[in-house]
Protein backbone atom coordinates (compact mmCIF):
# COMPACT_ATOMS: atom_id res chain seq x y z
CA UNK A 1 0.00 0.00 0.00
CA UNK A 2 1.10 3.30 -0.81
CA UNK A 3 4.54 1.96 -2.30
CA UNK A 4 5.79 3.07 -5.48
CA UNK A 5 8.61 2.55 -7.97
CA UNK A 6 10.94 5.48 -6.47
CA UNK A 7 12.95 5.59 -3.76
CA UNK A 8 11.39 6.05 -0.17
CA UNK A 9 12.41 8.74 2.54
CA UNK A 10 12.60 6.97 5.54
CA UNK A 11 14.11 6.76 9.30
CA UNK A 12 15.88 4.06 8.01
CA UNK A 13 17.68 6.52 5.87
CA UNK A 14 18.17 9.04 7.94
CA UNK A 15 20.00 7.94 11.49
CA UNK A 16 23.72 6.89 9.70
CA UNK A 17 26.91 7.60 11.66
CA UNK A 18 29.62 9.57 10.32
CA UNK A 19 33.28 7.72 10.80
CA UNK A 20 34.30 10.04 13.38
CA UNK A 21 31.23 8.58 15.23
CA UNK A 22 29.75 12.61 15.72
CA UNK A 23 25.81 11.69 15.66
CA UNK A 24 24.44 12.99 12.31
CA UNK A 25 21.34 13.82 10.55
CA UNK A 26 19.69 13.49 6.58
CA UNK A 27 17.76 16.55 5.15
CA UNK A 28 16.05 15.90 1.26
CA UNK A 29 14.69 18.26 -0.40
CA UNK A 30 12.26 17.25 -3.52
CA UNK A 31 11.18 19.62 -6.49
CA UNK A 32 7.50 19.24 -7.00
CA UNK A 33 3.96 19.21 -5.81
CA UNK A 34 3.34 17.99 -2.51
CA UNK A 35 -0.22 16.93 -3.24
CA UNK A 36 1.70 13.44 -4.45
CA UNK A 37 4.70 12.81 -1.94
CA UNK A 38 5.54 9.29 -3.26
CA UNK A 39 8.96 9.32 -1.97
CA UNK A 40 7.39 9.29 1.41
CA UNK A 41 6.41 5.75 2.34
CA UNK A 42 3.05 4.93 4.53
CA UNK A 43 3.62 6.01 8.72
CA UNK A 44 7.08 7.01 8.48
CA UNK A 45 7.07 11.28 9.40
CA UNK A 46 7.18 11.95 13.16
CA UNK A 47 5.83 15.58 12.72
CA UNK A 48 5.13 18.31 9.89
CA UNK A 49 5.72 21.79 10.00
CA UNK A 50 4.22 24.05 7.70
CA UNK A 51 3.42 27.26 6.05
CA UNK A 52 1.28 27.01 2.89
CA UNK A 53 0.36 29.52 0.55
CA UNK A 54 -2.73 31.61 1.87
CA UNK A 55 -5.21 31.62 -0.29
CA UNK A 56 -7.15 34.96 -1.34
CA UNK A 57 -3.67 36.18 -0.83
CA UNK A 58 -3.00 37.70 -4.34
CA UNK A 59 0.96 37.11 -4.19
CA UNK A 60 0.00 32.97 -4.34
CA UNK A 61 -2.68 33.50 -7.02
CA UNK A 62 -0.44 32.61 -10.12
CA UNK A 63 1.06 29.12 -8.22
CA UNK A 64 -2.12 28.43 -7.28
CA UNK A 65 -3.68 28.91 -10.37
CA UNK A 66 -0.66 26.81 -11.79
CA UNK A 67 -2.16 23.45 -9.75
CA UNK A 68 -5.84 24.34 -10.94
CA UNK A 69 -6.61 26.66 -14.42
CA UNK A 70 -10.31 26.73 -12.91
CA UNK A 71 -8.62 28.91 -9.88
CA UNK A 72 -8.20 31.85 -12.37
CA UNK A 73 -11.75 30.90 -14.23
CA UNK A 74 -13.25 31.92 -11.02
CA UNK A 75 -11.48 35.30 -10.70
CA UNK A 76 -12.26 36.21 -14.22
CA UNK A 77 -15.62 35.06 -13.77
CA UNK A 78 -15.63 37.64 -10.43
CA UNK A 79 -16.38 34.87 -8.26
CA UNK A 80 -14.19 34.84 -5.22
CA UNK A 81 -16.04 32.20 -2.75
CA UNK A 82 -15.22 29.67 -6.07
CA UNK A 83 -11.22 30.72 -6.13
CA UNK A 84 -11.56 30.16 -2.07
CA UNK A 85 -13.00 26.76 -2.59
CA UNK A 86 -10.82 26.06 -5.64
CA UNK A 87 -7.56 27.24 -3.89
CA UNK A 88 -8.75 24.62 -0.72
CA UNK A 89 -9.00 21.54 -2.66
CA UNK A 90 -5.45 22.13 -4.00
CA UNK A 91 -4.22 22.11 -0.29
CA UNK A 92 -6.96 20.01 0.84
CA UNK A 93 -4.48 16.82 -1.24
CA UNK A 94 -1.68 18.33 0.77
CA UNK A 95 -3.18 17.21 4.10
CA UNK A 96 -4.37 13.98 2.80
CA UNK A 97 -0.74 12.92 1.99
CA UNK A 98 -0.13 14.43 5.68
CA UNK A 99 -2.58 12.10 6.98
CA UNK A 100 -0.79 9.13 5.34
CA UNK A 101 2.56 9.86 6.28
CA UNK A 102 2.47 10.49 9.67
CA UNK A 103 2.83 7.68 12.25
CA UNK A 104 0.04 7.37 14.83
CA UNK A 105 0.22 10.02 17.59
CA UNK A 106 2.73 12.34 15.80
CA UNK A 107 1.47 16.08 15.39
CA UNK A 108 0.62 18.32 11.96
CA UNK A 109 1.47 22.24 12.84
CA UNK A 110 0.02 24.26 10.03
CA UNK A 111 1.00 28.12 10.23
CA UNK A 112 -2.15 30.09 8.11
CA UNK A 113 -3.10 33.53 7.88
CA UNK A 114 -6.51 34.46 7.26
CA UNK A 115 -6.61 37.48 4.24
CA UNK A 116 -9.03 39.82 3.45
CA UNK A 117 -9.57 40.96 -0.39
CA UNK A 118 -11.90 43.21 -2.37
CA UNK A 119 -13.55 41.75 -5.00
CA UNK A 120 -16.45 43.56 -7.30
CA UNK A 121 -15.96 46.19 -4.88
CA UNK A 122 -16.94 43.86 -1.94
CA UNK A 123 -14.58 43.69 0.98
CA UNK A 124 -14.44 40.60 2.80
CA UNK A 125 -12.74 38.10 5.51
CA UNK A 126 -11.87 34.88 4.16
CA UNK A 127 -11.04 32.18 6.80
CA UNK A 128 -8.67 29.86 5.79
CA UNK A 129 -8.39 28.75 9.47
CA UNK A 130 -11.69 27.52 9.30
CA UNK A 131 -11.62 25.68 6.22
CA UNK A 132 -8.15 23.86 6.74
CA UNK A 133 -10.04 22.78 10.22
CA UNK A 134 -12.44 21.28 8.25
CA UNK A 135 -10.70 19.32 6.05
CA UNK A 136 -8.22 17.90 8.82
CA UNK A 137 -10.90 16.85 10.72
CA UNK A 138 -12.75 14.62 8.13
CA UNK A 139 -9.75 13.24 7.30
CA UNK A 140 -9.51 11.99 10.99
CA UNK A 141 -7.00 14.51 12.66
CA UNK A 142 -7.70 15.73 16.26
CA UNK A 143 -7.46 19.03 16.65
CA UNK A 144 -5.67 20.11 19.52
CA UNK A 145 -6.05 23.46 21.10
CA UNK A 146 -4.54 26.10 18.21
CA UNK A 147 -2.10 29.22 19.19
CA UNK A 148 -2.40 32.49 17.81
CA UNK A 149 0.88 34.01 16.85
CA UNK A 150 0.07 38.12 17.18
CA UNK A 151 2.18 40.12 14.67
CA UNK A 152 2.27 43.47 16.21
CA UNK A 153 2.83 46.68 14.16
CA UNK A 154 3.28 50.32 15.31
CA UNK A 155 2.63 51.07 11.46
CA UNK A 156 0.17 54.47 11.27
CA UNK A 157 -1.07 53.26 8.10
CA UNK A 158 -1.95 49.61 9.43
CA UNK A 159 -6.13 50.37 9.70
CA UNK A 160 -8.33 49.79 6.71
CA UNK A 161 -11.33 51.91 5.40
CA UNK A 162 -12.42 55.58 6.19
CA UNK A 163 -10.36 56.27 9.15
CA UNK A 164 -12.12 58.38 12.13
CA UNK A 165 -15.46 58.07 11.09
CA UNK A 166 -17.52 55.22 12.12
CA UNK A 167 -19.40 52.63 10.02
CA UNK A 168 -16.84 52.59 7.50
CA UNK A 169 -13.33 51.03 9.16
CA UNK A 170 -12.20 47.45 9.24
CA UNK A 171 -10.83 45.92 12.10
CA UNK A 172 -6.95 45.27 11.09
CA UNK A 173 -5.89 41.30 10.94
CA UNK A 174 -2.16 41.42 13.62
CA UNK A 175 -2.86 37.58 13.65
CA UNK A 176 -2.28 34.66 12.52
CA UNK A 177 -3.09 30.78 13.11
CA UNK A 178 -0.71 28.19 14.37
CA UNK A 179 -3.26 25.05 14.09
CA UNK A 180 -2.39 21.80 15.76
CA UNK A 181 -3.60 18.28 14.77
CA UNK A 182 -2.52 14.90 16.08
CA UNK A 183 -3.37 11.62 14.20
CA UNK A 184 -4.52 9.27 16.49
CA UNK A 185 -3.75 9.19 19.95
CA UNK A 186 -1.15 9.93 22.24
CA UNK A 187 2.41 8.52 20.89
CA UNK A 188 4.02 5.31 23.05
CA UNK A 189 7.00 4.60 24.09
CA UNK A 190 7.91 0.90 24.19
CA UNK A 191 11.21 0.74 24.61
CA UNK A 192 14.02 2.25 26.63
CA UNK A 193 16.20 3.74 23.88
CA UNK A 194 12.27 5.22 22.99
CA UNK A 195 11.75 6.49 26.52
CA UNK A 196 15.78 8.26 26.74
CA UNK A 197 15.54 9.81 23.63
CA UNK A 198 12.39 11.75 24.76
CA UNK A 199 13.71 12.72 27.98
CA UNK A 200 17.14 13.91 26.31
CA UNK A 201 14.92 15.79 24.45
CA UNK A 202 12.67 17.48 27.00
CA UNK A 203 12.41 21.43 27.29
CA UNK A 204 13.34 24.13 30.33
CA UNK A 205 10.33 24.40 32.39
CA UNK A 206 10.62 28.42 32.03
CA UNK A 207 9.91 27.85 28.19
CA UNK A 208 7.49 25.33 28.44
CA UNK A 209 5.65 28.55 30.24
CA UNK A 210 6.08 30.39 27.00
CA UNK A 211 5.76 27.55 23.97
CA UNK A 212 2.61 25.64 25.76
CA UNK A 213 0.86 29.64 25.70
CA UNK A 214 -1.99 29.84 22.72
CA UNK A 215 -1.26 33.22 22.13
CA UNK A 216 2.94 34.10 20.97
CA UNK A 217 4.14 37.39 20.24
CA UNK A 218 6.61 36.60 17.63
CA UNK A 219 8.17 39.82 15.33
CA UNK A 220 7.44 38.37 11.81
CA UNK A 221 10.21 38.58 9.04
CA UNK A 222 10.62 40.67 6.08
CA UNK A 223 9.01 39.12 3.07
CA UNK A 224 10.63 40.80 0.14
CA UNK A 225 13.73 38.85 -1.13
CA UNK A 226 15.77 39.90 -3.96
CA UNK A 227 17.84 36.14 -4.17
CA UNK A 228 14.44 34.25 -4.99
CA UNK A 229 14.43 34.37 -8.91
CA UNK A 230 10.23 33.44 -9.56
CA UNK A 231 9.13 35.46 -6.85
CA UNK A 232 8.44 38.90 -6.04
CA UNK A 233 8.23 38.09 -2.28
CA UNK A 234 8.46 35.31 0.06
CA UNK A 235 5.93 34.18 3.00
CA UNK A 236 8.61 32.91 5.34
CA UNK A 237 7.96 32.61 8.89
CA UNK A 238 10.58 33.75 11.45
CA UNK A 239 12.70 30.91 12.57
CA UNK A 240 11.52 30.64 16.49
CA UNK A 241 7.98 29.24 15.57
CA UNK A 242 9.40 25.85 13.74
CA UNK A 243 12.11 25.92 16.17
CA UNK A 244 9.83 26.08 19.38
CA UNK A 245 6.72 23.74 17.12
CA UNK A 246 9.78 21.18 16.62
CA UNK A 247 10.67 21.05 20.66
CA UNK A 248 7.62 20.54 21.51
CA UNK A 249 5.96 17.85 19.33
CA UNK A 250 9.00 15.66 18.70
CA UNK A 251 12.77 14.20 19.79
CA UNK A 252 16.04 13.88 18.51
CA UNK A 253 16.34 11.63 15.58
CA UNK A 254 12.76 12.18 14.33
CA UNK A 255 11.85 13.43 11.03
CA UNK A 256 10.11 16.24 10.28
CA UNK A 257 8.49 17.34 7.07
CA UNK A 258 7.58 20.16 5.53
CA UNK A 259 5.67 20.28 2.35
CA UNK A 260 6.33 24.08 1.60
CA UNK A 261 9.69 24.33 1.49
CA UNK A 262 10.32 27.77 0.65
CA UNK A 263 13.48 29.38 2.19
CA UNK A 264 14.05 25.90 4.06
CA UNK A 265 13.14 27.66 7.52
CA UNK A 266 11.46 24.53 8.94
CA UNK A 267 14.89 22.27 7.35
CA UNK A 268 17.22 24.90 10.07
CA UNK A 269 15.40 24.49 12.84
CA UNK A 270 15.05 20.84 12.29
CA UNK A 271 19.42 21.30 11.79
CA UNK A 272 19.26 22.72 14.93
CA UNK A 273 17.11 20.70 16.65
CA UNK A 274 19.06 17.82 15.99
CA UNK A 275 16.02 15.86 13.95
CA UNK A 276 16.15 14.86 9.98
CA UNK A 277 13.99 16.83 7.84
CA UNK A 278 12.01 16.41 4.09
CA UNK A 279 10.62 18.84 2.49
CA UNK A 280 8.93 19.69 -1.01
CA UNK A 281 8.92 22.43 -2.77
CA UNK A 282 6.62 23.25 -6.19
CA UNK A 283 9.00 25.93 -7.61
CA UNK A 284 12.32 24.76 -9.35
CA UNK A 285 13.61 28.30 -9.78
CA UNK A 286 14.04 27.92 -5.84
CA UNK A 287 16.65 24.83 -5.89
CA UNK A 288 19.60 27.24 -6.27
CA UNK A 289 18.62 29.50 -3.87
CA UNK A 290 18.59 26.79 -1.34
CA UNK A 291 21.35 24.73 -1.76
CA UNK A 292 23.18 28.18 -0.97
CA UNK A 293 20.95 28.84 2.38
CA UNK A 294 21.61 24.94 3.37
CA UNK A 295 25.09 24.77 1.92
CA UNK A 296 26.47 28.19 3.98
CA UNK A 297 24.86 28.23 7.11
CA UNK A 298 26.68 29.78 9.34
CA UNK A 299 27.99 27.31 12.26
CA UNK A 300 28.63 30.09 14.46
CA UNK A 301 25.55 31.68 14.45
CA UNK A 302 23.69 28.26 14.76
CA UNK A 303 25.59 27.32 18.04
CA UNK A 304 25.40 30.74 19.43
CA UNK A 305 21.44 30.30 19.36
CA UNK A 306 21.76 27.02 20.83
CA UNK A 307 24.42 28.76 23.63
CA UNK A 308 21.87 31.68 24.05
CA UNK A 309 19.52 29.12 24.82
CA UNK A 310 21.17 27.55 27.63
CA UNK A 311 22.13 30.65 29.01
CA UNK A 312 18.96 32.21 29.16
CA UNK A 313 18.16 28.93 31.21
CA UNK A 314 20.92 29.98 33.45
CA UNK A 315 20.10 33.73 34.27
CA UNK A 316 16.70 32.35 34.97
CA UNK A 317 18.08 29.76 37.49
CA UNK A 318 20.15 32.49 38.84
CA UNK A 319 16.96 35.17 39.36
CA UNK A 320 15.15 32.83 40.70
CA UNK A 321 17.55 31.95 43.39
CA UNK A 322 18.38 35.70 44.29
CA UNK A 323 14.57 35.86 44.83
CA UNK A 324 15.11 32.86 47.42
CA UNK A 325 12.83 30.72 45.44
CA UNK A 326 13.48 27.01 45.03
CA UNK A 327 15.21 24.98 42.41
CA UNK A 328 15.32 21.41 43.11
CA UNK A 329 17.11 19.04 40.77
CA UNK A 330 20.81 19.16 38.70
CA UNK A 331 21.04 18.68 35.19
CA UNK A 332 24.85 16.99 34.95
CA UNK A 333 24.74 16.91 30.93
CA UNK A 334 24.00 20.76 31.04
CA UNK A 335 25.85 21.28 34.48
CA UNK A 336 22.94 23.32 35.93
CA UNK A 337 19.71 23.10 38.12
CA UNK A 338 16.77 22.79 36.39
CA UNK A 339 13.22 23.25 38.15
CA UNK A 340 11.77 19.59 37.30
CA UNK A 341 13.06 15.84 36.80
CA UNK A 342 12.28 15.54 33.36
CA UNK A 343 14.51 17.95 32.60
CA UNK A 344 17.18 16.35 34.30
CA UNK A 345 18.09 14.34 31.02
CA UNK A 346 18.05 17.67 28.62
CA UNK A 347 20.66 18.26 26.40
CA UNK A 348 21.28 19.41 23.30
CA UNK A 349 25.01 19.05 21.17
CA UNK A 350 26.51 21.92 19.15
CA UNK A 351 26.44 21.32 15.30
CA UNK A 352 29.79 20.61 13.78
CA UNK A 353 29.22 20.64 10.15
CA UNK A 354 26.52 20.60 7.19
CA UNK A 355 27.60 19.25 3.65
CA UNK A 356 25.67 18.62 0.60
CA UNK A 357 25.58 15.02 0.08
CA UNK A 358 24.00 14.67 -3.43
CA UNK A 359 22.06 16.60 -6.30
CA UNK A 360 21.01 15.60 -8.80
CA UNK A 361 16.66 16.13 -8.67
CA UNK A 362 16.54 16.77 -5.08
CA UNK A 363 19.37 17.75 -2.92
CA UNK A 364 20.73 15.80 0.49
CA UNK A 365 22.49 17.19 3.23
CA UNK A 366 24.47 15.68 6.16
CA UNK A 367 24.37 17.27 9.32
CA UNK A 368 26.45 16.36 12.42
CA UNK A 369 27.31 17.49 16.08
CA UNK A 370 29.97 18.05 18.44
CA UNK A 371 29.05 14.69 21.11
CA UNK A 372 32.12 16.17 23.23
CA UNK A 373 31.71 19.50 23.47
CA UNK A 374 30.19 20.83 27.00
CA UNK A 375 27.56 23.51 25.85
CA UNK A 376 29.07 26.00 28.12
CA UNK A 377 32.18 25.95 25.66
CA UNK A 378 31.27 27.75 22.34
CA UNK A 379 32.48 26.13 19.70
CA UNK A 380 35.19 27.63 17.13
CA UNK A 381 33.84 29.92 14.78
CA UNK A 382 32.62 29.26 11.23
CA UNK A 383 31.87 30.80 8.43
CA UNK A 384 28.60 30.36 6.73
CA UNK A 385 24.63 32.38 6.26
CA UNK A 386 22.26 30.77 8.97
CA UNK A 387 20.79 34.13 9.72
CA UNK A 388 20.62 36.68 6.62
CA UNK A 389 19.34 40.18 7.16
CA UNK A 390 17.62 42.27 4.68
Amino acid sequence: KGRGKMKRFSLKMCNFVAKNENIAMKHNIYFKAAQNMSEIGDGSIDLVVTSPPYPMIEMWDGIMAKQNPEIQDAFDSKDPKMAFELMHKELDKVWQECWRVLKDGSFLCINIGDATRTVNGEFALYNNNTRIIQTCEKLGFINLPNILWRKATNAPNKFMGSGMLPCGAYVTLEHEWILIFRKGGKRIYKTADAKESRRDSSFFWEERNVWFSDVWEIKGVKQNINKAPSRERNASYPLEIPYRLINMYSQKGDVVLDPFMGLGTTAIAAIINERNSVGYEIDPLLKPLLKDILSSIDISQANAFLYNRYKKHVDFVEERLKQKKEVKYDNEKLNCKVMTSQETDLVFHYLKSISLIKENGELSFGASYFLDRKIEDMPPTEQGSLFYSE
